[in-house]
C-alpha cells in the first residue's frame, strides 16, 4: 500500500468519525430541545394563555363548566386541567434530524383546534 493511500484512507476515516460525533451532537441537540418545548407545553396546562402570533388568547371558561369542574372537585378555573392526563399525554420524539412534540390524545385536538361549543385553546401551536 503507497503513502498516498494510507493518507486517503485516513482522511476518509477521520470524516467518518467526524460524521458520527456530528450525528450524535445533532440527536443530543434536538433531544435537549424538544424537551425543553414538552415541559413548555405541559406548564400551559391549567393556565391561560395570552395571544402569541396566529394563536388567541384562551377564552375564559364557560360558568357551567367551571359549575360541573366544581360538582366533580376539581378547582373551578384552570383550562384544560383536571386529572393531569391531557398535560401527561404530551411528549417529545427524536426521530432522524426532526423532533416532534404532540399528544396521543384525540382530546388534545379538539382544544388546539376548538370545535362547534368550544373555544380553541392552542397549546402545541
Amino acid at each position: 500500500m503507497s503513502e498516498r493511500d494510507t493518507t486517503f484512507g485516513a482522511l476518509a476515516a477521520q470524516f467518518l468519525k467526524a460524521t458520527i460525533t456530528l450525528e450524535g451532537t445533532i440527536h443530543e441537540g434536538l433531544e435537549h430541545v424538544g424537551k425543553r418545548i414538552e415541559a413548555t407545553a405541559k406548564k400551559e396546562i391549567g393556565t391561560y394563555q395570552p395571544e402569541v402570533g396566529q394563536f388567541p388568547a384562551w377564552a375564559p371558561l364557560a360558568e357551567s363548566t367551571m359549575a360541573d369542574r366544581v360538582a366533580q372537585g376539581f378547582p373551578a378555573d384552570e383550562p384544560l386541567l383536571r386529572t393531569g392526563e391531557l398535560r401527561d399525554s404530551i411528549s417529545h420524539e427524536v426521530r432522524g434530524h426532526e423532533v416532534a412534540i404532540g399528544s396521543t390524545s384525540d382530546v388534545m385536538v379538539f382544544q388546539e383546534l376548538g370545535t362547534s361549543r368550544i373555544p380553541p385553546r392552542p397549546v402545541l401551536g
